[in-house]
């Protein structure tokens, strides 16, 4: 249970005691330590301005810690200059006021006030408040404030993601934190909403993990692609292409200056280069320029068993693995087989029994939209190939996909859904 609890606003700025009672200066800050991520915060020292020097006082050395004036627990301090050690944070200048990332709602927040807790003898950081009372609060006089107990909403610290783009001894580190956990999707959402600065901590906190990356820059709008590849090298923006879907990489690089996309393309994997080359000779509005290069198909002959080892092996999306194509001798298309068919069918059972041949929706790579999506609609498809000439499978459209096209611009514009 807490034995006390202040905030950050009611101790920076407060008198500086001895044990004696006598004013030595003025706290200016608060030191915390985030070195370790599984736990809240611990409150090392304090920044404090005597004789006009900045002076650290440790943690022990504080008998009393705020509301409205710190004391300490001597009358005769050996302090050292003040120096930020890696891993510390300034609470009052490094949180106060600045973004933070709530992985519990996937939101951006402002950290309006920090609360310290004391327990069992030692002082930590156990959360904020968004709310805008506590910065109103820190116009006032300190007799008027009276809020250290008091939170309209409070956001406990073990929610929260710091962000210190501004502090480079503290920023975000992806091993062991948080915001792993949340979809693709919404750390696109964070970055949307985040500026510039606070984006790219985002986003190279999650480059550590480069197929992590590759997903977030398939969520993010288009805008915001090319604003987080614009500051990279060619090599590192076909890093970021090579592992992302073909066709989102091919939309992608149609987006880039004009004068980066031969050299980015030309550093691209060969298998990855020669599927966006065919996907940027269709028009992006068609069938082939839309679709995914990226499918599995088997011979008419395949049991269910060959089937589902494809399907295991592979490293492809759910919806890539959701439809399965069977091919005859000449690789032209004889039908589909689902997933969930080949689940449910016997693992002997020769895929080819498991189709219809006469109803299989597949589109040529120059079916246009409306058609596209009348045939998905009509036959409540997931995926569908798409074939060329010949009639052989060259790709796949998935739902998704339509649903990209078919959604109004201002539908699809996130900008602030990541931001409370």
């Amino acid at each position: 249970m807490a034995d006390a609890i202040v905030h950050v606003s009611s101790v920076a700025g407060s008198p500086l005691l001895d044990s004696a009672g006598e004013r030595l200066g003025q706290v200016q800050d608060v030191v915390a330590s985030l070195a370790h991520a599984d736990q809240l915060p611990l409150v090392v020292g304090l920044k404090a301005k005597i004789g006009g020097r900045e002076l650290f006082v440790p943690i022990d050395r504080i008998e009393q810690l705020g509301p409205d004036e710190v004391r300490t627990s001597t009358t005769k301090l050996n302090l050292a200059h003040f120096e930020r050690r890696p891993g510390e944070v300034l609470l009052r200048a490094d949180l106060l006021d600045r973004s933070l990332i709530n992985v519990a709602t996937a939101r951006l927040v402002k950290a309006r006030e920090v609360e310290l807790v004391r327990e069992d003898g030692t002082w930590r950081v156990a959360g904020i408040d968004p709310t805008l009372g506590p910065r109103l609060w820190r116009f006032m006089p300190r007799r008027f404030r009276g809020h250290d107990t008091e939170h309209r909403e409070f956001v406990p610290w073990r929610d929260m993601e710091p962000l210190f783009s501004h502090v480079p001894t503290s920023r975000l580190k992806l091993a062991g934190r948080r915001i792993i956990r949340l979809h693709p999707a919404q750390i696109a959402d964070l970055v949307e909403a985040a500026s510039h600065e606070e984006g790219e901590e985002i986003l190279e906190a999650v480059g550590q993990d480069k197929e992590l990356e590759a997903d977030v820059f398939e969520e993010l709008d288009d805008e915001h692609q090319v604003e987080f590849l614009r500051e990279r090298s060619d090599d590192e923006a076909a890093g970021v292409l090579a592992r992302m879907a073909s066709d989102d990489a091919a939309d992608l690089l149609m987006d880039i200056e004009q004068d980066r996309r031969i050299p980015i393309l030309n550093l691209l994997p060969v298998a990855k280069q020669r599927k966006v080359k065919k996907l940027l000779g269709y028009n992006p509005e068609v069938a082939g320029g839309m679709m995914n290069p990226d499918f599995i198909s088997v011979p008419s002959d395949a049991r269910v068993a060959d089937a589902l080892a494809r399907v295991r092996l592979g490293e492809l999306g759910p919806q890539q693995i959701s439809i399965v194509c069977v091919v005859d001798e000449q690789g032209k298309l004889v039908g589909v087989a689902s997933l969930p068919e080949l689940l449910r069918a016997d693992e002997q059972e020769c895929v080819a029994d498991l189709i219809e041949v006469t109803n299989t929706p597949a589109v040529p790579a120059e079916a246009e939209m409306p058609e596209v999506a009348r045939l998905m609609t009509d036959y409540n498809l997931v995926a569908m190939p798409v074939l060329d000439g010949d009639g052989k499978p060259v790709g796949i459209i998935a739902v998704d996909d339509v649903l990209e096209r078919l959604l109004p611009e201002e539908w699809r514009w996130r900008a602030g859904a990541g931001r409370s």
